[in-house]
């Protein structure tokens, strides 16, 4: 297997992020196109010099190894993954040249524990080689600081294992050093015959790898080390230089740089944004006024995200994420001051919940700082606030840090670089394209302009956001995040509307409250007490026979009778008490319950809308490929590189050495694109080579027009190849189809419960003629009131959709805007295919709508050509035909589609004007 092939499964099995996997490409171009560097470790300066010649036409910013053996440095942005890319570069150098032999580096204490776990722990959710083959079947033997002195057989086996992974901890070797005594390591060993590094230095395929390497440069272990002159140094770091008397010094052995700006642009951290109060001025305000006026917004902001951050995860159905703030604090006499000041503010709220993380502990104490501290991302755990004087280094991996207030004095790069590196990693792994969850706060009151001034410089690591907040007052707005279920759930008893408000109080609700201008109508609760555990398991019952699309084609047959009678058997059977308990009176009459099991039912009906579960199944066998279409060319103006500098590493004519990667020389030329195309998983040779083939044809012929000879065309082939391809592939997604031989509709269920509702509520619940100053904030506020809904709350995108609910308050005769998963109707968008959730489902008392409501110019160009929102309309009338087709078999009402442009909508509209301008049919 080439070693290229082995680069593309080491990181398909890992799944590595694209940056991950370019660095992986680089250590490989390194290795095959400079051999010396994998063959022998004796070398002389010279021979170092020749290599360190050799790569810069590979990686023209490498000048210098900076070591007494060739080490190349990774600098990927924290957050990024450079442990999980320690494993790939393991598995890869294993798998290609057969090494079996590594040594880590940790820099400190936390980094160590965290690498030994992480390396050893098979079963553990950040081991880094699961998905390795050949590590599934024998894992890396992990000798660590501790256990290179095991005795007996054990030193033995784990020096024989396939492969061997050494850790130790640099601070370790750097304190025995000092004095210039020799380290423990190099002392003998009695089981060894020499000393641990005499046996390690002697390995002929050692490959030293350095994690966070910006803290080895001046250290007395790291030239202790040098001794081991091992096969290779691989350096990891998001921070490529040392700091100079006159500022920061590049590393010049960088082979991959990866900043922390593309991190975030990439979306694998949080966003860092810098926070004041509008209209703020530094000035105004006491040193001790500015820090409490600092500590109190970073307070509200950490209860904003909280709620954000609740609400994501109800609306998603993810783990929760508890968010907490970290306060940086001058010394640990600052520090125990502010752990008084911010558990003595709104009203001792904090009690309890911050904790002081410094030198200041030991004993018990200490014991229970560092026990919070790494229970810090529990759920359950009550700290949110975490006060510190510059202990959490690296290594403190934590997710869930949203807010820094940063307290101690500090020029605005080290504030920028120093404060956020902790707070980045983001919870789920991924944006999540909600922007308050996606965000990093940074309260800076006082360092503002000076904090964006530096972040837009030119080589600033980050670009900052800037979120202004609105002063303080008594009559400030509030966040509520709203879990809503369904009317049928608040009627019957079963569930209420349960919030928890940004002010850290819980709300929970069976009524739906107050709204601005008036009260918001509550259902009336049918049932309480046994009642409501009758009508609850009623519930559970109706979900049950549900799926029994002859018994039940629709809500309305659950009030026949022998559904009603097998209805109060199914609750009958599950009122059975567990042993111990008392058989209750009403639990125990079958009329009673029978009657509890008619209201819930007919509470039911009345307060939802039959939405079938629709499923359509591909009939026989389902080919998806490309369409033919004519290229795009008009990004690819990539010019021939000069030869001359390309010339050296030509071998045997077939092997040419083009700029940044040694290629094969093709033939014909369009095999350059060709070869590449078929590396995508989505692109079958056998069934695409034709479109392909043509497809390079267009992209070589437009090179052929604009160079002089096909010497030239080989030149830029060669060396773009893989972007040309990565062009043509991502057009050709645009041009994907499926096709069968049919295929089939099937119903499973006539009717599906109504999913809840997650909402983060600003101020108090507003009634539907209420609109906000500023239109374009109505998304930040909850609407209720309704007596047409099947939910009590709802939100709105838009004005138009609030004006819209109110025609639908007037005629509809139930209403509601769905959520994810209500529907499951997907839509074609490239090769993916995103989930649709319309705006609105209506029950008339002759057919149910969906609607859909866009700017006229959205729905003008829907009818002209294809969008994102005719993809969408395309597949809900297929859905709305489906379902009337249905409900034409078994008594229902009918489906229709309507696609209505904003400016149609107006509060003296009616729905059948409406539909009959603006139904979409195939």
């Amino acid at each position: 297997m080439s070693t290229e092939k082995i680069v593309r499964t080491v990181a398909g099995r890992l799944s590595l992020r694209e940056p991950q996997t370019i660095s992986l490409e680089r250590l490989n171009t390194a290795l095959e196109s400079v051999p010396a560097l994998r063959d022998s470790k004796a070398r002389s300066q010279e021979e170092l010099k020749a290599m360190q010649e050799a790569l810069k036409a590979e990686f023209p910013k490498l000048t210098d190894f900076e070591r007494d053996f060739p080490s190349l440095c990774f600098a990927l942005a924290t957050g990024v993954g450079k442990t999980r890319l320690m494993g790939a570069f393991i598995s890869y150098l294993h798998a290609a040249y057969g090494y079996k032999h590594f040594f880590v580096l940790a820099p400190n204490l936390t980094i160590y524990d965290k690498l030994i776990r992480d390396f050893s722990d098979t079963t553990g959710p950040k081991y880094v080689f699961k998905g390795i083959a050949d590590f599934a079947v024998e894992a890396p033997e992990v000798i660590t600081g501790e256990t290179y002195e095991q005795k007996g057989d054990l030193v033995s086996q784990a020096i024989d294992a396939p492969v061997q992974i050494n850790i130790f901890n640099i601070s370790k070797i750097n304190s025995e050093v000092r004095g210039g005594k020799a380290p423990k390591i190099k002392r003998l060993s009695e089981y060894l015959g020499q000393s641990y590094f005499e046996y390690l230095a002697g390995l002929p395929d050692l490959v030293l790898i350095m994690d966070e390497s910006h803290r080895y440069r001046a250290s007395a272990g790291i030239r202790a080390l040098n001794e081991l002159k091992p096969l290779l140094g691989l350096e990891l770091t998001a921070t490529p230089f040392t700091e100079g008397t006159k500022g920061p010094v590049p590393f010049k052995n960088v082979v991959m740089d990866y900043p922390l700006a593309l991190a975030i642009e990439d979306g694998f951290v949080k966003e860092p944004a810098v926070v004041t109060q509008q209209n703020f001025n530094p000035a105004d305000h006491s040193a001790e006024q500015l820090e409490r006026i600092k500590l109190m917004d970073g307070i509200r902001v950490h209860e904003e995200t909280k709620v954000h951050l609740l609400t994501y995860a109800e609306q998603t159905g993810q783990k929760p994420v508890k968010p907490f703030m970290l306060v940086i604090a001058r010394d640990t006499t600052h520090a125990a001051a502010l752990l008084g000041t911010i558990e003595g503010l709104f009203d001792g709220q904090y009690k309890g919940k911050v904790i002081q993380v410094d030198s200041s502990k030991s004993g018990a104490e200490e014991e229970e700082m560092i026990r919070r501290l790494l229970l810090v991302e529990s759920y359950t755990e009550p700290t949110e606030i975490v006060i510190h004087v510059n202990m959490l280094k690296e290594g403190w991996d934590v997710t869930n840090l949203y807010t820094i207030v940063p307290l101690r004095a500090a020029n605005a790069r080290t504030l920028i670089e120093q404060s956020i590196g902790r707070g980045l990693r983001l919870p789920y792994g991924r944006k999540t394209g909600v922007e308050v969850v996606d965000r990093l706060n940074i309260i800076a009151h006082d360092r503002f302009k000076e904090v964006i001034d530096e972040a837009g410089k030119g080589d600033s690591p980050i670009r900052l956001k800037e979120l202004k907040l609105e002063p303080t007052d008594n009559n400030g707005s509030r966040l509520t995040s709203l879990s809503v279920p369904s009317n049928t759930s608040v009627m019957l008893g079963i569930s209420g509307v349960k919030g928890s408000g940004a002010d850290g109080a819980a709300i929970v609700s069976s009524g739906y409250g107050q709204g601005a201008g008036g009260s918001a109508q509550s259902p009336a609760v049918v049932f309480t007490g046994e009642e409501r555990r009758i009508a609850m398991v009623a519930m559970d019952a109706v979900a049950e026979l549900g799926k029994d699309r002859i018994l039940v084609p629709t809500s309305t047959a659950l009030g026949t009778t022998t559904v009603q009678e097998k209805l109060t058997q199914l609750v009958m059977e599950r009122l059975v008490p567990q042993q111990g308990e008392l058989l209750d009176t009403m639990a125990s009459n079958a009329e009673a319950v029978a009657e509890v099991v008619k209201k819930s039912v007919e509470v039911f009906i009345d307060q939802t809308i039959d939405i079938p579960r629709i499923t359509v199944v591909p009939v026989g066998p389902v080919k998806g490929g490309y369409r033919s279409f004519t290229l795009d060319v008009s990004r690819m103006n990539y010019q021939a590189t000069d030869q001359q500098l390309l010339s050296q590493g030509l071998q045997s004519g077939r092997q040419l050495t083009y700029g940044e990667a040694a290629v094969i020389e093709e033939s014909r030329l369009e095999d350059y694109i060709v070869r590449e195309l078929i590396n995508y998983d989505d692109v079958s040779y056998d069934d695409h080579a034709d479109l392909i083939y043509e497809l390079a044809g267009q992209a070589v012929a437009h090179f052929r027009s604009k160079q002089p000879d096909d010497a030239a065309v080989h030149n830029i082939l060669g060396n773009h190849g893989r972007a040309i391809a990565e062009n043509i592939h991502l057009q050709m997604a645009k041009h994907y189809e499926e096709d069968s031989a049919g295929s089939e509709v099937i119903v499973s269920q006539g009717f599906m419960p109504l999913k809840p509702c997650a909402f983060t509520a600003k101020d108090d619940v507003k009634p539907l003629h209420w609109t906000p100053d500023d239109k374009r904030t109505i998304g930040q506020y909850v609407y209720g009131g309704f007596q047409r809904c099947a939910f009590g709350f709802q939100k709105f995108h838009s004005d138009t959709e609030r004006i819209l609910a109110t025609v639908l308050e007037r005629e509809a005769r139930r209403w509601f805007r769905p959520v994810s998963g209500q529907f499951n109707i997907y839509y074609r968008a490239g090769v993916n295919q995103p989930e649709y959730i319309p705006d609105f489902v209506v029950a008339l008392d002759d057919i149910t709508l969906m609607i859909e409501t866009k700017k006229a110019k959205e729905v003008a160009e829907a009818q002209e050509s294809e969008t994102e929102v005719k993809a969408k309309a395309d597949q809900a009338v297929i859905w709305c035909k489906n379902a009337s087709d249905y409900a034409a078999k078994v008594g229902g009402k009918p489906w229709a589609y309507l696609l209505i442009p904003h400016d149609a909508v107006a509060p003296n509209v009616t729905l059948s004007a409406l539909r009959a301008r603006y139904e979409v049919v195939e």
